[in-house]
């Protein structure tokens, strides 16, 4: 297979985006791949991650891409989580990606950074995300509580979440507004 394939079928995995991270464990040296962005298999999209055009994007490549530039740890926060799901009909201007890291890297304008330590992660198609039920409860007061009640009726119904936790998302909601 080709240096191209390898990260080719690196891309479809990645939501169109692959890291030179990425292409080192799956073989391709860094120069490579910075080759092939020269070539225009790839667009650069900043520091060690780059896009490949012939990848279908989808709605989670912004997310994906937002992600990468953060880097190793980074998760998606609050209401970026809840766009990742669709729920709670919030379409926020930036994505919101929690680090304990230090970024030194300039990023686009469209992504906000939210310095956190630890906690749980959970995974929506490749992409680690805090805990729904954590971000639905971060959202309050910046996502109006119907609608936070509403998305978690709704993600009950999907199995995102189990009875107990719903419960406990909406006790936490309800206790802000008393």
């Amino acid at each position: 297979m080709t240096y191209r394939e390898t990260l080719r079928w690196l891309a479809f995995d990645h939501h169109g985006i692959v890291t030179t991270g990425q292409a080192a464990a799956a073989g391709v040296p860094a120069v490579e791949v910075r080759k092939l962005a020269a070539r225009g298999a790839l667009t650069r999209v900043g520091h060690g991650v780059y896009r490949m055009d012939e990848a279908p994007t989808t709605s989670l490549t912004p997310f994906a891409q937002a992600l990468a530039l953060v880097g190793p740890g980074a998760r998606l926060v609050d209401e970026s989580v809840l766009a990742v799901h669709d729920l709670a009909l919030v379409n926020p201007r930036t994505i919101k990606v929690g680090t304990d890291r230090r970024i030194r890297e300039k990023l686009p304008a469209s992504i906000e950074i939210v310095p956190m330590a630890g906690g749980d992660v959970e995974y929506v198609d490749g992409l680690p995300t805090m805990p729904l039920g954590e971000a639905l409860v971060a959202c309050r007061g910046r996502v109006m509580r119907d609608r936070l009640v509403e998305a978690t009726r709704v993600a009950v119904a999907r199995d995102l979440l189990d009875d107990n936790d719903a419960t406990d998302v909406l006790e936490r909601l309800a206790l802000v507004s008393a």
